[in-house]
């Protein structure tokens, strides 16, 4: 609809309830994230006075792979750098919640009994993988075995309560002061595929051999900081770790014809690997394509024998907050050197002839490449060595070393070896997310205990820029905002800034939510540019030390110069999602003031109205004026919509006092339409509005998020045009998450789907026929067809 407006009446309008209680969608998070102070400052940067404390770890351990259990002696100096005097220091015990009374196991719930019993299709019933976790976890010896605390040669006290154990010390440990402890223990390695976890073995039946991968395999120093203090919360599975940076001594005797690869650098290659091997490796440093250091033929004849003497691999790591390691004679082992910048690291993969061809191809490559994009948005990679490991672990990081899943199927009755789609960008995409975790947490040492998004979000946010430069199409599951939108609409949700063990749909609240989030204010609130510039000096600023959620968030702000509070109120600690609609549209032009313009435009409004039903039937009645035209007169020549001169005259008078510029914008022409919009998900978000014109040309304007600022429910905005508007849409591209694209659009446009239509089965559920259904491989009296003894009574 077209109205006509006073031309100096033109303005921006914003509808509003007076009611209804006003939502400030931007009121500043200053109650909700802690105070700055000289530990971590208002702008997000470390503080003049931050503090991290150090742990350095010297270990010696030993795989009985027939026992499939380590033992193992550790030395660990622990460097108190905070302003606190400490009298006990936290350890981390993660292999209990291996014990059959762990928290973990003890707290598992299970379906309802409902969806035990009726399960409403197959896939809802219970898997035998499950009923087999949960009876093995019953009969399992899993959790450490603490042999000995002690300092100095003496004993010291310590009381272990659950995955955590505190070690009550001798004299309280002043700031600036150091403390050396020794702990030796031992532990049965669970079988991964049966008990599940972040790592474990792997039982090959068809060469009766295993692979280990082997991870929180040893006491570690719990996190003290700032904010937390002692980050003792129990490992319950889901949340995941925060700990000290340090350098790590490892050996690792292992059986002779194992192949081990781990973090850090190899420091005996000539006790452990042949000439050939040494060579292979010397050759992969500056290689263009991965250098196989162990063959397939090889880890294939290793397969046949198991040997009975004992190897040591040394290693050592500096500056990491872990260590983790995978052994096995089935390994097949490549390598590339990788060399830009400040980087210069050995990318490696170690994977079973199961993994072939698909490991060989993919796995080395994928790891340069994630470093390669990871180093555009963060900082150079720093360590020596990149790891990707084939295993039972479908995917799991650790300092330089990351162990992941997928592999090739091969055909039982052919033998033939091919793989899906899903399967080949699965292990791109694992391996690329696992890799990336170098960056995210491993270096940018967030609390995962605390936080999971901090790692996992910000990580898979990465991952998918990373995916996308692999190939144009890449199928990436997470990061597009289309693909969140079901998640969106869901009820079954918690805000992101929710504690690591207390949220639902994990995958969707930890990893896809925030990586979206980012992306949005990647590409549609700041910009590539702010953003990136941002995010990278997050990176920066929070390398090897331990930032918090507001660390993040306040740097975002501080280095982009945009405030984002709403942003993060809305998408980080609501479950609100985004819904703008179209409400209505209205146009309006200038009156021009011009009688011959103004009375024309106001007759075709009238001649556009529907005729009504009465006046269609009345047409063909007799008229008296047509059998007596001498009965016409001056009105019915002419109507309210002609010009008198009395019109031209006052316009002329009005035209004379008007000023150069008001004659201009009458003469203009422009066509004005109020657009009403309403936020009915609650979370704000700028308007993207792809406006189309008569002449069939289209463009983009961007309306800020501000824009709801005063009415965060309602608002009406006036667009512009040069010529009539004929079609309008908010979120054309689809890059807000909207959850409802149905109201986008004016004028409406029909939702296409398809009905599926069913055949009624009848007699579904009939006893009597069920009961002398014929049993297959059985003749019609139950006993085995060609056998001559009778089915049982």
């Amino acid at each position: 609809m077209r109205k006509t407006i006073g031309f100096l009446a033109v303005c921006f309008t914003v509808s509003a309830f007076a009611a209804e209680p006003f939502d400030d969608k931007f009121r500043q998070l200053d109650e909700i994230l802690p105070t700055a102070n000289s530990y971590r400052t208002a702008s997000g940067a470390p503080g003049a006075a931050y503090w991290q404390q150090r742990a350095d770890y010297k270990i010696r351990a030993t795989l009985d792979e027939a026992k499939r259990a380590i033992s193992g002696s550790e030395e660990i100096h622990y460097h108190n750098n905070s302003p606190d005097t400490l009298s006990y220091l936290w350890v981390q015990l993660d292999q209990n919640i291996y014990k059959k009374d762990s928290d973990a196991r003890m707290m598992l719930t299970q379906p309802s009994r409902e969806a035990w019993a009726k399960p409403r299709n197959p896939e809802d019933g219970y898997k035998f993988e499950g009923m087999r976790g949960i009876l093995a976890g019953r009969e399992f010896d899993g959790g450490f075995n603490i042999k000995n605390v002690t300092a100095g040669g003496q004993p010291l006290k310590y009381t272990i309560n659950r995955t955590m154990m505190r070690i009550d010390l001798p004299t309280p440990l002043k700031p600036g002061q150091s403390y050396a402890f020794n702990i030796d223990w031992s532990y049965n390695i669970n079988e991964q595929l049966v008990l599940g976890g972040r790592s474990g073995y792997e039982h090959f039946e068809e060469d009766k051999n295993d692979l280990f991968e082997i991870a929180q395999w040893y006491p570690r120093m719990a996190a003290y900081y700032d904010v937390m203090g002692w980050q003792h919360k129990q490992f319950l599975g889901s949340g995941e770790f925060t700990l000290e940076f340090g350098d790590y001594d490892v050996q690792l005797t292992v059986p002779a014809d194992h192949v081990v690869g781990a973090t850090g650098e190899l420091q005996n290659a000539n006790d452990v690997l042949t000439a050939t091997q040494r060579d292979r490796l010397a050759k992969a440093r500056t290689a263009t394509a991965p250098v196989v250091i162990v063959t397939q033929e090889e880890a294939e004849k290793a397969e046949k024998s198991v040997s009975t003497a004992a190897k040591t691999w040394h290693f050592k790591a500096s500056n990491v907050r872990d260590f983790a390691w995978a052994s096995s004679r089935k390994f097949i082992w490549d390598a590339q050197g990788f060399k830009k910048d400040a980087t210069n690291v050995m990318a490696m993969s170690y994977y079973p002839k199961e993994g072939n061809p698909l490991w060989g191809k993919y796995s080395t490559q994928a790891i340069i490449h994630t470093i390669d994009q990871y180093n555009k948005y963060s900082f150079d990679f720093p360590y020596p060595t990149a790891i990707s490991v084939n295993g039972p672990v479908g995917g799991m990081e650790y300092p330089m070393i990351s162990f992941n899943g997928p592999r090739p199927a091969k055909d039982k009755k052919t033998g033939a070896v091919t793989w899906s789609q899903q399967t080949k960008y699965g292990l791109i995409g694992v391996i690329i997310h696992e890799v990336g975790h170098n960056y995210y947490p491993m270096i940018i040492n967030s609390d995962e205990r605390q936080w999971t998004w901090m790692d996992e979000g910000l990580n898979t946010f990465v991952q998918y820029l990373a995916e996308q430069a692999w190939e144009d199409g890449y199928p990436s599951r997470r990061g597009e905002p289309r693909n969140i939108v079901d998640y969106m609409r869901s009820q079954n949700q918690v805000p992101i800034m929710t504690n690591s063990e207390s949220l639902l749909q994990f995958g969707n609240n930890a990893y896809a939510k925030p990586a979206t989030g980012l992306n949005i204010l990647r590409e549609t609130i700041l910009g590539r540019d702010l953003f990136d510039y941002a995010f990278k000096e997050y990176a920066r600023r929070w390398k090897f030390k331990r930032p918090t959620p507001a660390d993040f968030f306040r740097t975002m702000e501080d280095a982009s110069g945009t405030d984002l509070d709403w942003f993060w109120r809305g998408w980080f600690y609501t479950t609100d999602a985004v819904d703008i609609s179209i409400d209505g549209i209205s146009e309006y032009g200038v009156n021009t003031k011009d009688p011959e313009k103004e009375k024309a435009w106001k007759k075709a409004q009238k001649d556009a109205q529907p005729i009504s039903l009465s006046e269609q039937r009345n047409k063909s009645l007799p008229k008296r004026l047509d059998a007596h035209p001498e009965l016409k007169d001056f009105y019915n020549e002419h109507d309210e919509f002609t010009v008198t001169n009395k019109d031209r005259n006052t316009y002329a008078e009005a035209i004379e006092k008007l000023e150069p510029w008001e004659k201009k914008l009458l003469d203009q022409g422009k066509h004005l339409y109020l657009v009403d919009f309403s936020n009915l998900g609650g979370m704000v978000m700028p308007l993207v509005l792809e406006i189309e014109l008569k002449s069939g040309k289209k463009y983009i304007e961007r309306v800020p998020a501000e824009v709801w600022r005063y009415s965060p429910k309602k608002i009406t905005k006036l667009i512009v045009t040069d010529e009539p508007m004929v079609g309008l849409v908010q979120d054309p591209y689809w890059e807000t998450a909207d959850i409802d694209t149905s109201n986008n659009a004016w004028p409406r446009k029909v939702t296409q789907s398809r009905v599926e239509l069913f055949k009624t089965e009848r007699d579904r559920n009939n006893l009597m026929r069920d009961f002398n259904t014929p049993l297959k491989g059985k003749d019609s009296k139950g006993a085995d067809k060609g056998s001559k003894e009778p089915a049982a009574e």
